[in-house]
């Protein structure tokens, strides 16, 4: 199955697009009904909540009065830890309880409201975020019925937008009718998720753009989301990941694609990762299987390479081997284009020109050749050693 995650601060209408998802055929792991339903009477959550908060946050029957533990638990940051420290495990045993009986061909949504809190938004090869802005939230909750008070305590204690941005592949902004976030999220499914469900169920890739683009600034925002997806994916089997290539130049002109470099002790441990890489949306492209070598040892220049399966964000994944020369040239190769204007310059020309060609990697060998050097002889000079990764 697919597992897609879905999220959003509470009055942002994230319940509204769950349920498009669900018409579109989704299947709805919902957080929220997962939450009451760890902590009904009788439960090993309430009796947890009752130890911890007291019994006076009980109604008469016995059941949750939720205003009293909300009363108690959103006080302050300590007593919010308390309270996720006793729902959280809870919930998520129970919903892989959910999902392990869902049909593989399934794609699952899992409507997560504390998806940045828990840190999961990596396990997910998409992340879906509903936004809208506080004034709106604190409008719509009013008119639920929540007091202003407690609405804006409850927005406080969730994570911040810009949270929730730096976790999004997808942002919806729902300041929009009703009827136009509905509009938005079936867009979404049939023109972002079932391609992507697709594509990871056949082990396909999506085409990289042909064109150069203007530098981007979201470009570094989707790398770090695809490296921290990575590096969920791949685990301790990871050395490091680094977010390499023309999209890691700040200011410099690219295809519009993000390459990231994994770095491993050996090709048998790449080759460990496939299904790992192909979980979180990253097919491995199995005809690649060597950068073009340059000195030494052609052996020392094979790799393994993933590429996307959304075809919102097209992104490659190097594989290469700790120490081996093409592994080490991807990360002085950033540096030193970073610390040398002029080779910028001359890489993008080089670029442009190999547009022109049959093909582009090709057409741009003869350069790369004669920059490995320039770049080697750049390093010997400045004492250059790789950078620490990308946190």
């Amino acid at each position: 199955m697919i597992r897609i995650g879905l999220t959003g601060g509470i009055g942002a209408g994230k319940s509204t697009v769950s349920a498009a998802f669900s018409e579109c055929g989704g299947i709805i792991v919902d957080g929220d009904v997962i939450a009451r339903e760890v902590v009904e009477p009788g439960t090993e959550g309430l009796a947890a909540l009752v130890d911890a908060f007291g019994r006076d946050i009980l109604l008469a029957d016995g059941a949750l009065n939720r205003p009293a533990l909300a009363a108690k638990a959103f006080v302050d940051d300590e007593k919010r830890q308390l309270l996720n420290g006793i729902v959280h495990p809870l919930v998520a045993r129970r919903r892989e309880e959910i999902i392990a009986a869902v049909s593989d061909e399934a794609v699952v949504v899992e409507d997560i409201p504390l998806l940045v809190e828990t840190g999961l938004a990596p396990m997910f090869p998409l992340v879906v975020v509903v936004h809208a802005d506080e004034e709106t939230r604190v409008e719509r909750l009013i008119k639920r019925g929540m007091d202003e008070k407690d609405a804006r305590a409850r927005i406080a204690a969730q994570a911040s937008e810009e949270q929730r941005r730096a976790i999004a592949d997808v942002l919806i902004d729902n300041s929009g009718s009703q009827g136009e976030l509905v509009e938005r999220a079936r867009d979404i499914w049939y023109q972002r998720v079932l391609p992507l469900a697709h594509n990871i169920r056949t082990r396909e890739t999506v085409r990289n753009p042909a064109g150069l683009v203007r530098y981007d600034p979201v470009w570094a925002d989707d790398a770090r989301r695809i490296v921290n997806r990575v590096k969920m994916a791949c685990g301790a089997r990871a050395l490091r990941v680094d977010h390499i290539g023309s999209t890691a130049i700040e200011g410099m002109d690219a295809k519009d694609v993000i390459d990231v470099q994994v770095t491993v002790e050996s090709l048998g441990v790449a080759d460990e990762l496939v299904d790992a890489l192909t979980d979180v949306g990253y097919p491995r492209i199995e005809h690649i299987t060597s950068d073009v070598p340059h000195e030494g040892d052609p052996a020392q220049w094979r790799k393994r390479i993933h590429g996307a399966a959304d075809p919102g964000r097209p992104a490659n994944i190097h594989i290469r081997v700790e120490g081996w020369p093409n592994q080490r040239f991807a990360l002085l190769f950033v540096d030193w284009l970073k610390a040398n204007p002029g080779v910028r310059e001359d890489y993008l020309a080089a670029k442009r020109r190999a547009l022109r060609a049959t093909d582009y990697a090709e057409a741009k060998e003869p350069w790369f050749l004669d920059a490995y050097w320039r770049a080697k002889a750049w390093a010997d000079a400045t004492g250059w050693t790789p950078r620490p990764p990308l946190g």
